[in-house]
């Protein structure tokens, strides 16, 4: 992803086959502006044909992950309609939704592990991003804020789609999302919106960057097919998601990387003493 020059977002490759994405507006609580929206889906849909990188990072510079959405910077698309026509407002409005929502169903869509990393602030818009990626982690100070009702919307690109099949209470996330009431770290982990929480910001980027590091250690095959699954047999019944494995893995377990790990196995070797090929 190197030749990806984002000025909203910095990209790195911390660690072998570890991708790092950072929102780096500090100055603004890393609000999500018009170049946030482009680029999350130019740095994703890269990622995802990227052979050097298999496993991604991503985290908020500064004391908060994000801000949310940039209402200044993105008023005037939103809120100022071009014409006076009902019915050609409300086509381009529909467009204009749908194009933010690619922003973070790319993140989904990318066979590539994403793990976030949330530390103070995520509100609004980062509750969308980060019900999209697969790993979620935070600190002690994380909070996390459905605020949309608060400014008099629903939300609409990807939280109440996302955020019921990420916590087991149904009712905790209609409480989450109709009050904008915020949830702390420690409800986050007990509900599940989180899987690990760290005492800050530095212990919690060296556990995501350690975790990254495990993932990339395994066969990408191995990998990458686990989240295309997962998130297939996550959308359908299980009798469809059996079927679509075994359509999956007919072709997926002719590799050598099941011979390969095997091997390492019966040795009482880890899987990361393993070359595997790029995928």
């Amino acid at each position: 992803v190197a030749n990806v020059i984002a000025s909203i977002n910095r990209i790195c490759q911390p660690a072998t086959a570890v991708t790092h994405i950072e929102l780096h507006r500090p100055e603004k609580r890393n609000a999500m502006n018009k170049a946030f929206w482009r680029e999350m889906v130019e740095c994703f849909t890269q990622i995802a044909e990227d052979p050097d990188c298999r496993v991604v990072v991503v985290s908020g510079a500064g004391e908060v992950f994000t801000a949310g959405i940039d209402l200044m910077d993105m008023a005037s698309e939103v809120l100022q309609p071009e014409v006076d026509d009902m019915a050609r407002t409300s086509w381009n409005m529909r467009r204009i939704i749908a194009k933010y929502q690619e922003t973070f169903s790319v993140i989904e869509r990318c066979p590539k592990p994403v793990v976030v990393a949330v530390q103070g602030a995520c509100v609004g818009g980062g509750v969308d991003l980060i019900t999209a990626c697969d790993i979620r982690l935070c600190t002690q100070d994380a909070w996390f804020q459905v605020k949309e009702v608060d400014i008099g919307l629903a939300a609409d690109v990807g939280t109440l789609q996302r955020l019921p099949k990420v916590i087991g209470s149904r009712s905790l996330v209609n409480e989450l999302a109709l009050t904008a009431r915020k949830m702390y770290a420690d409800e986050a982990k007990e509900s599940g919106l989180v899987s690990r929480v760290f005492p800050d910001k530095e212990a919690m980027l060296a556990g995501a960057l350690e975790m990254a590091g495990e993932i990339a250690g395994r066969s990408p095959v191995a990998v990458q097919g686990t989240k295309v699954n997962l998130i297939y047999s996550r959308d359908h019944s299980v009798a469809e998601g059996l079927n679509y494995m075994a359509t999956w893995n007919m072709s997926m377990l002719q590799t050598d990387d099941v011979m390969k790990s095997a091997a390492a196995s019966m040795e009482k070797k880890s899987p990361k003493t393993i070359t595997f090929s790029k995928l």
